[in-house]
């Protein structure tokens, strides 16, 4: 997506909406899945003995919603059980309440479930969806890799135990300032204050 085409999206966009709205912001937008099969990674050991790891194999999972500003380093994330139509809708909502005075520029993917036609868009929400099979441009992935890190070689005896795992981590480590740092993409910060006169 070069530049000039990022700013006709958001322009267009944002058009009707700057006599309305007395802020603006742009979110990354992304679901992940997290389960109780145990994810494997690096595992420190000496040279020559092999690494012994704990491991569960069991099939249950958890989805987190997330969404990042790299404006402001305003997020919201919420655990669902499921990813689905009803579910996004349910994240949209909260995602709109964070503010119902900002408009939110949300970038995301092509899920079937983020085009549904049973979907209602919050009036102050609007998509700029990225090109097809292009995770690299959504900077929320990086978000997930730093959760998914935090599960490494770890074992959760229920979902529950895996939850209060995951919001202790959210807490320390996804932050205003972390947030910037991680989604700061260039492409799209430039086109944010080039529109908005920053």
């Amino acid at each position: 997506m070069p530049l000039k085409k990022t700013k006709d999206l958001f322009e267009e966009l944002i058009q009707d909406k700057r006599s309305v709205y007395s802020s603006f912001n742009v979110y990354f937008e992304d679901e992940s899945r997290f389960g109780l099969f145990t994810r494997n990674g690096r595992a420190l050991t000496a040279k020559g003995i092999k690494p012994v790891c704990p491991y569960h194999h069991k099939f249950e999972n958890l989805y987190l919603f997330g969404a990042f500003s790299p404006v402001n380093g305003s997020s919201l994330l919420l655990e669902m059980p499921y990813c689905n139509t009803d579910t996004f809708q349910v994240f949209l909502n909260h995602l709109s309440e964070l503010d119902n005075q900002e408009f939110k520029i949300v970038v995301l993917d092509n899920g079937a479930f983020h085009k549904a036609k049973r979907l209602t868009i919050p009036k102050n929400i609007g998509f700029i969806f990225l090109p097809p099979y292009s995770p690299e441009l959504n900077p929320a992935e990086q978000i997930w890799r730093v959760l998914k890190k935090s599960v490494c070689n770890k074992v959760f005896k229920s979902l529950d135990e895996l939850s209060d795992h995951l919001c202790d981590t959210i807490q320390k480590t996804i932050t205003n300032a972390s947030v910037k740092s991680i989604t700061g993409y260039q492409l799209f910060l430039s086109t944010y204050q080039t529109i908005f006169d920053l």
